[in-house]
C-alpha cells in the first residue's frame, strides 16, 4: 500500500504521515443527515484467519512488509513512521492498546488494573502493574520508568527532542504506591484521555537521559518488555529483524522469528511471487491479480489476462506471417518481439501461479479520506465559497465509486472525529447539509461569483470575505498613494467645492446610518433563526453551526487584526460575522432555563414564540441548521446548469488542486478527477497539478501551497487529545505567517478549541463525548475538511497464516501470529520426521 504523507508515530504523538497518506485511497463518502442520538452503526470487522493458539504451530520466520526502513525507534520523535509503530508494538509496553470496535482496552500483560481513584481535589490515577511484567535485562517495570518518560515528554526539558508533549504536560507528580508495582500519577488539570499515556512504555535507561532517547533509541532498543526483542537492524538488507523474548511472562510467541523487510509498493506482487514476505499491504490492482490467481487455480482454464492477453486474432496472424515472411530484416523485429512477449507471459504466468498460495483479507482501515480546502487565503478564504464546494459533492457515489469494487461497504463517513463502530460515532454532516446543486450556486452568488463576473473590472465590495475586505483595502491605499503623489489639485480647479464636502459628508453619514440599520436588523434575524433551530436540549447547547465567527459562548466582540497580519488571519465574512455574534448571545441566553431574554421573556418562552420562525428558516434552507447555507434574502440561485467558469472583477473561480502522481495513487486521482466534475457542475474550474508522492504532503499540503487536496488522518481513541491540532484555530506568529499545528487547511474557529479543550478536562466519559459530537458539528459547518470515506484496508497474507491480516481498529497480539500448517512452520518435530 503506498503511502503519501507525513511520517509518523503514535496515533497521539504527531498525526501520521505514512497515514496521512494520498495513496491507495480505495474509500468513500458520507451522508447529509444527522440523527440526535449516538448512532449504533456497526464498523466493518477484522478479516485476520483467526485460530486458536492451540491450532498454530511452533516456529518458522515470517517476513512482514514495510514501506521503508524506520528512520527511528523513538515512537515519540517526528520522524516515526508506520513502520515504527508495527515494530515497538511486538517490542514493548502498550498499556492501553485498541480493541475491535476502537476502544481501549486494558493490556493485562502489562497491568492488573488502572484507574482514576481520586478526582477531587486533583485527579489522581493509580496503575497496579503485573507482577511477572520485567524488561528484557530482568529489571521489573515501575514507577522509575514512568517518571522517566513523564520528564522527558512533559516539554519542560527542550533537552528532549519529542513531537508531542500531550496529556504529560499536565502531570503534577508520579510516586509509588503501597508497593513497588503501583504507580500513582497525580494531574494538576485534569486530563480525560489519561488512558493515552505511557504508550509505548520505553524503559528508564533510553528517556532518562537527552542522549539516549535523543539519538540511542533511534538505531537500537537494547531493553525491551514485549513478546519479541530486537536482535539486528540492516539497512543494507532492509530487515529489522526480531526474535522470541526469552523473559517474556506472557502466552509465547508462536513464531521464531518476526522480520519487518521494507519492499516498495510497486514491488510488493513480485516479492510475494517469489516468497520474500508473507504479510504485504496492496492496492487494489494486486488484490486483483491474486483473486485472479485463484480463480484460474480453481478452473484450470488458461490465462485470459496479462502480457498479450489483449491480442487479437487478426493480430496475432499478422505478428506470425512477419515473423516467417521474406522480409528478413521485419522477420528479425518480430520474431524478437514475440520472444520477448513469450517470455513476458511466462514470468506472469509463473508469477499468478505462486500467488495462489495468498489470500488478500480485507477490512476498512482506521483512517478516513478527506477533502482538504485551503481557507487562508484566494477564493477559499470565503465561507461561503467553502460551503459550495462541499456541497457540489455527490459524496455516495465517490463511496461507491472506490469500495463497491472491493466488496466493502459503500457508507458515507459522517465525522472528523469517530469512524463508524466506535463509540460516540454520530454523523455530524447536517451541519452543512447534503449535496445541492441549488444551494450551492445560491452560496456562489451571495460572495459575489457570477456567469460572467470573469470580464467584469474590479469593483469595491461591501460585504463578504475577509479577502474581499482586503481587496477594498489594497484599492484605497493605492488611492490614498495616488493623492500623496498628485498632491492637492486646488490651484486647477479640480477640487470639490466647500458645498459639495459638506454634501459628501452628509452622505456619507446617512449611509452608514442606514449600514447599521440594515446590521442591526440582519443581527435581529439571526437572533430569530438561532432561537428557531434551537429545538432540543442539545441543539440549545450547541447553537447553530456558524462559520468563521464561532468563538466562545459570551465571549466579547472579536478585535479587528493587526493590519500587518490581516492577510495571514482567517475571518470570517461580513454576513457570518453578524450573525455569529447575535448565536452567541442567544445560545449564552438558553443554556439557562431561566435565563431571561432581551425582551424579557424566559428563552423558553422565546424558543416557542420563534416556531414560526424556525419553520420559515427550514423551508428556505432545506436540509439543515440555519446559518449553514446562504443569509436568508439571498437572490435566487443561479441556473440550474452553469456554463463555464463563474468570475469576479475580472477573474475566473478556479482552484488548485493538487493530487499526487505516484503508480500507487491512480485511485486517489480517480477520486479527485471525479470531485473536479462535480465542482465544474456549479461552475468551479479546477487546475490539477500532479506532483510526486515524495514531496506531496511536505511542500504542498504542510506548506498550504494548494487550494483542494486530498490526505488521510488515522483514527483514534483519543479525539480530543488528537484531534485538537488537527483542527485547532490558526494563530498569527510574530513575523507575520500562521501557527497551524496539524491544521493544514488553515480553518478553524474559538468555540472549536473551547469544545476540545473542555472535552479533554471532562472525566465523565458520556459529557466528553457529547463535547465531540458539538465540536465535528462546527468544523462540519467550517467546511474546511470534508469527510469523504473510511480507507479500504488490503492486505495479502500466505494462506497458511493465522491471526494475521486486515486487524481493522485492533492492535496486532503478535504472540499470536504463526502457521497452522506444521510443515509450513517448519517445527523442530516437523524437521526430524
Amino acid at each position: 500500500m503506498s503511502h503519501v504523507g507525513v511520517p509518523r508515530g503514535t496515533v497521539r504523538k504527531r498525526r501520521s504521515l505514512a497515514l496521512l497518506t494520498a495513496g491507495v485511497l480505495t474509500i468513500p463518502a458520507l451522508a447529509g443527515c444527522s440523527s440526535d442520538s449516538e448512532e449504533t452503526s456497526r464498523g466493518v470487522p477484522q478479516d485476520i484467519a483467526p485460530a486458536a493458539r492451540d491450532r498454530v504451530a511452533d516456529g518458522s520466520t515470517v517476513n512482514w512488509a514495510v514501506d521503508a526502513m524506520p528512520t527511528t525507534l523513538n515512537a515519540f520523535q517526528a520522524d516515526a513512521d508506520s513502520a515504527t509503530t508495527k515494530i515497538t508494538g511486538a517490542l514493548l509496553p502498550t498499556l492501553f492498546p485498541m480493541d475491535a470496535a476502537g476502544q481501549p482496552k486494558l493490556n493485562p500483560d502489562y497491568l492488573e488494573s488502572a484507574k482514576i481513584i481520586e478526582r477531587e481535589p486533583k485527579q489522581v490515577v493509580l496503575y497496579k502493574l503485573n507482577q511477572q511484567a520485567v524488561w528484557s535485562d530482568g529489571r521489573e517495570i515501575g514507577a522509575p520508568d514512568f517518571v522517566a518518560q513523564w520528564r522527558a515528554l512533559s516539554g519542560k526539558d527542550s533537552a528532549f527532542w519529542t513531537a508531542r508533549n500531550a496529556g504529560y504536560e499536565r502531570i503534577e507528580k508520579i510516586e509509588r504506591g503501597a508497593d513497588d508495582l503501583q504507580v500513582r500519577v497525580t494531574f494538576a488539570k485534569p486530563y480525560a484521555d489519561w488512558r493515552s499515556l505511557f504508550s509505548p512504555l520505553y524503559p528508564k535507561e533510553i528517556t532518562g537521559k537527552p542522549d539516549t532517547f535523543n539519538d540511542g533509541a533511534r538505531t537500537t532498543l537494547k531493553n525491551t518488555a514485549g513478546p519479541f526483542q530486537l536482535k539486528s537492524v540492516s539497512k543494507a538488507k532492509g530487515t529489522v529483524t526480531l526474535t522470541r523474548n526469552p523473559r517474556w511472562w506472557g502466552d509465547k510467541a508462536k513464531l521464531d522469528t518476526l522480520v519487518f523487510r521494507a519492499v516498495a509498493p510497486k514491488d510488493r506482487t513480485k516479492a510475494l511471487a517469489d516468497g520474500t514476505v508473507h504479510i504485504t499491504d496492496v492496492d487494489a490492482t494486486t488484490a486483483d491479480r491474486i483473486a485472479l490467481a485463484l480463480r484460474d487455480g480453481s478452473n484450470g482454464q488458461p490465462l485470459t489476462h496479462g502480457p498479450g492477453a489483449d491480442l487479437t486474432p487478426a493480430a496475432a496472424l499478422r505478428s506470425w506471417a512477419l515473423a516467417h515472411g521474406s522480409d528478413e530484416e521485419q522477420a528479425e523485429i518480430a520474431q524478437a518481439a514475440r520472444e520477448k512477449n513469450r517470455k513476458a507471459v511466462a514470468a506472469y504466468g509463473a508469477e499468478q501461479k505462486a500467488l495462489r498460495g495468498y489470500a488478500v483479507r480485507k477490512s476498512l482501515e482506521p483512517a478516513y479520506t478527506q477533502l482538504a480546502l485551503n481557507g487562508e487565503s484566494g477564493p477559499l478564504a470565503d465561507d461561503r465559497v467553502r460551503r459550495a464546494v462541499a456541497r457540489a459533492l455527490d459524496r455516495q457515489e465517490l463511496a461507491e465509486t472506490v469500495l463497491k469494487p472491493l466488496g466493502l461497504p459503500a457508507k458515507p463517513l459522517g465525522s472528523h472525529l469517530a469512524l463508524a463502530g466506535q463509540p460516540g460515532y454520530k454523523d455530524g454532516s447536517g451541519a452543512l447539509g447534503d449535496q445541492n446543486t441549488k444551494e450551492a450556486q445560491a452560496l456562489l452568488a451571495d460572495a459575489g461569483w457570477t456567469q460572467g463576473g470573469a470580464a467584469e473590472k474590479p469593483k469595491d465590495t461591501k460585504a463578504g470575505s475577509e479577502a474581499e475586505k482586503k481587496t477594498d483595502t489594497d484599492e484605497a491605499d493605492k488611492e490614498k498613494d495616488a493623492e500623496g503623489k498628485e498632491g492637492t489639485k486646488d490651484k486647477e480647479g479640480t477640487e470639490k467645492t466647500e458645498a459639495e464636502e459638506k454634501k459628501a459628508d452628509k452622505d456619507e453619514a446617512e449611509d452608514k446610518k442606514k449600514a447599521d440599520k440594515d446590521a442591526d436588523k440582519d443581527e435581529e434575524k439571526a437572533d430569530r433563526a438561532a432561537v428557531g433551530s434551537d429545538d432540543s436540549a442539545a441543539s440549545r447547547a450547541e447553537g447553530l453551526y456558524i462559520v468563521g465567527q464561532d468563538d466562545k459562548p459570551g465571549a466579547a466582540p472579536v478585535q479587528a487584526p493587526d493590519a500587518s497580519a490581516a492577510t495571514h488571519v482567517l475571518a470570517p465574512s461580513r454576513a457570518a460575522a453578524a450573525q455569529g455574534l447575535a448565536l452567541l448571545r442567544q445560545a449564552s441566553a438558553v443554556s439557562a432555563v431561566s435565563a431571561v431574554s432581551e425582551d424579557g421573556t424566559t428563552a423558553e418562552a422565546a424558543s416557542k414564540a420563534t416556531a414560526q420562525d424556525k419553520a420559515t428558516a427550514q423551508d428556505k434552507q432545506p436540509g439543515g441548521a440555519a446559518g449553514a447555507y446562504a443569509p436568508l434574502g439571498t437572490a435566487a440561485p443561479a441556473p440550474a446548469s452553469v456554463k463555464g467558469p463563474l468570475g469576479k472583477d475580472g477573474k475566473t473561480l478556479t482552484l488548485r488542486f493538487v493530487l499526487p502522481s505516484g503508480p500507487g495513487s491512480q485511485s486517489l486521482r480517480g477520486v479527485g478527477e471525479r470531485i473536479a466534475a462535480m465542482l465544474e457542475k456549479i461552475g468551479i474550474g479546477t487546475e490539477i497539478t500532479k506532483v510526486p508522492d515524495e514531496s506531496y504532503f511536505k511542500d504542498h499540503i504542510a506548506s498550504g501551497d494548494y487550494d483542494l487536496a486530498l490526505y488521510s488522518w488515522p483514527a483514534t481513541a483519543y479525539p480530543a487529545t488528537d484531534g485538537r491540532p488537527i483542527y485547532a484555530k490558526p494563530e498569527p506568529a510574530t513575523d507575520g505567517s500562521l501557527l497551524v499545528e496539524q491544521n493544514y487547511t488553515r480553518v478553524g474557529t474559538d468555540h472549536i478549541d473551547q469544545l476540545f479543550d473542555q472535552a479533554v478536562a471532562e472525566l465523565d466519559e458520556k459529557a466528553a463525548r457529547e463535547l465531540m459530537k458539538q465540536a465535528d458539528a462546527r468544523i462540519w459547518a467550517a467546511a474546511g475538511s470534508i469527510p469523504l470515506f473510511q480507507r479500504p484496508q488490503l492486505v495479502a497474507v500466505d494462506k497458511k497464516l493465522a491471526n494475521v491480516g486486515a486487524f481493522g481498529f485492533a492492535a496486532p497480539r503478535y504472540q499470536d501470529i504463526g502457521f497452522t500448517d506444521r510443515q509450513a512452520a517448519g517445527s523442530p518435530a516437523d524437521r526430524k520426521k
